[in-house]
This record gives structure tokens, sequence and C-alpha cells, in this order.
């Protein structure tokens, strides 16, 4: 990821100090569950932080239930670059058979301190749902660049 070379590169440096809590806004959580340079993406109560991150093909992103409920990450199959795998916690191969998953027997489930890594090969927009706080609005993006 961009921000973690740009983090790397500023270790030891009289920087680090007034950058590392703008890099908790940037990709961790609040509440500092953990090493926010160890994911990307956090998960508050209803809100995947932030709500969208720009990476390069070949690169994975991190998320990490920061937050005291459970949640999903789940791709919305129609959201997705035509030629991109669908991803969801749980390893489900399609949206319907997650949403089932989730709705059954919650499967796909992320409890605090959990972590899903996804690497991305296609470029592209990948949207993407905590199914049981969909309604709530915690929906994402990934932007994939060549």
């Amino acid at each position: 990821m961009q921000r973690r070379r740009f983090l790397s590169r500023l270790a030891g440096s009289a920087t680090v100090a007034a950058t590392l809590p703008i890099a908790g806004c940037l990709g961790g959580a609040a509440g500092g569950s953990g090493d926010e340079s160890d994911y990307d993406v956090g998960m508050t109560a209803t809100t995947f932080r932030p709500q969208e991150v720009t990476i390069a093909v070949g690169e994975a992103v991190t998320w990490r239930n920061t937050s005291a409920r459970t949640h999903t990450v789940t791709a919305y199959e129609g959201a997705i670059p035509e030629d991109a795998e669908f991803f969801a916690t749980g390893g489900y191969d399609d949206e319907a058979t997650a949403r089932d998953a989730w709705w059954s027997d919650r499967g796909g489930a992320l409890e605090n301190g959990d972590e899903f890594t996804r690497t991305f090969e296609v470029p592209g927009r990948y949207d993407y749902v905590c199914i049981p706080h969909e309604q709530a609005g915690m929906i994402g993006a990934v932007i994939v660049e060549e």
C-alpha cells in the first residue's frame, strides 16, 4: 500500500510523531485496536474506515474488525470489474450464497480483531458491503489502478 510505504519511509524521522495521528484517519480505526499500519480498512459499528481506498494492481487490502459488532466484507457481484473474481469473508463463490450464509448461520462473520485480506489483480472499482449493516449504509469501495 502506498500509505504503508510512506509511513515506513518516515520511520525514525521526527515527523513520524506528527504523521501517525493522521495515519489513523486514513486507514486505521478510531479506538486504536492494534497497530493501525497493519490493516487498510477498519470497521466501526456501521462504517468502513476509510470508505474508499485506492491501490495498484497486485496489491492487497486488509480489513480488520475494530468494533464490538460482527461484520462481513462481501462484494456486490454486479459492481466489480467484469473479469474480477468475487470475494467475501467466508470464501463464498457468489453474493447470494454469502447473503444466505450470513442470514442462516452468520456465515462469513468477522468478530472483533478478525481480519480479511484480498489481493486485487484486475483494475477497476470494487464495491462491497457489510451484509448485517447494509441498511445502515456500511458500504465501501476499493479502486484498483494500473
